[in-house]
Parts: structure tokens; sequence; C-alpha cells
């Protein structure tokens, strides 16, 4: 097993509710990022969601396509979402939320292992490119959040703002 530890930090000119909202909403995630394929809920949770389980598929720019489970760990509205993954990956992802001014600062952890055979095998190789990948489908939520909010979001040292013509303009 491979294992993998990404940070991915955005910086959203949009309410602290706002972004926890938009994060928060699994379910609303193909709706407005490239890349998230599919959410479905397999379990229900409490009433604020922990113990929920949901599969998710991801594409990023590379020919294939991850499908793993999620199980909600803990909620702390609107500060902290956390989950453990199973299935083709193994390990925890948490968001936090910070209130920085007018705007948000988002953080997400991914701490991973991966379970399917064929990227373990090219791993020692490939190991690069599959950071890269995600760095595309997390730069991809970035725009998605910019157009689903309606507000600039910055992440790497890119801008992502909303424009009516194109969509989300990259700066």
């Amino acid at each position: 097993m491979a294992e993998y530890r990404f940070s991915t930090t955005w910086r959203v000119d949009a309410p602290l509710a706002a972004v926890w909202e938009a994060i928060y909403q699994v379910d609303r995630w193909p709706d407005w990022w490239k890349g998230a394929v599919r959410t479905v809920e397999i379990e229900p949770g409490d009433p604020r969601g922990v113990g929920a389980l949901h599969r998710y598929t991801w594409k990023g720019a590379l020919p294939y396509r991850l499908t793993f489970d999620m199980r909600v760990r803990r909620v702390e509205p609107p500060h902290a979402l956390e989950g453990r993954a199973s299935g083709a990956i193994q390990g925890d992802g948490c968001w936090s939320f910070v209130a920085d001014g007018a705007g948000t600062i988002v953080r997400y952890d991914w701490h991973i292992r991966t379970h399917v055979r064929w990227m373990n095998r090219l791993e020692p190789l490939a190991r690069p490119l599959f950071r890269w990948n995600h760095d595309v489908v997390m730069r991809a939520g970035a725009k998605g959040l910019a157009r689903r909010l309606g507000a600039a979001v910055e992440t790497d040292g890119r801008i992502f703002r909303p424009s009516p013509e194109a969509g989300c303009a990259d700066t």
C-alpha cells in the first residue's frame, strides 16, 4: 500500500456559513465540483450527519476513476468535518473552516493509503502524477466553489473569480 498526505488551503471571499454549507452538502458536489462524478448516501447518520456513509466517485485529469466510501466521524458546524475512507483508498480526511474577516479559510487534510493493485505497483514512478492529479481535482473544487458562491477563491497562488461569461476566470 502506498501512503499519501495531501493538504489543500482555499481562501474564499465568502462568509463562513455559506462556505460551510457548500462543503457540508456533499450530495451537491457533482453540481459544482468538476471531478466529483457521483456522491451517494449509503447510510444516513444522526441529525448532524455523524455516522453517515457516502460513496464517492472521483475523476481527475488522468484516465482513471476512484470510487470509495467515506464514513462521517465528526461534524462541528461550521468549523470541522471529518471522515474515514474505505475501499480503493483508506484513510482520513478533515475539512476545517476559519472565519477570516469577511471571508473564510478552508483547509483539507487527506491522509490515505491506496488499495488499488495497479496504483501500488506504479507508485514508485507515478507518485508525482498521482499528486498532480489530486491537485487538479482540488483546483477544480476551488474553481467550482467560486462559481457556486459567486466569490473569489484563492489556492496555490491562483485566484478563481466567478465570471458570468466564462463560468469562472482563473487569474
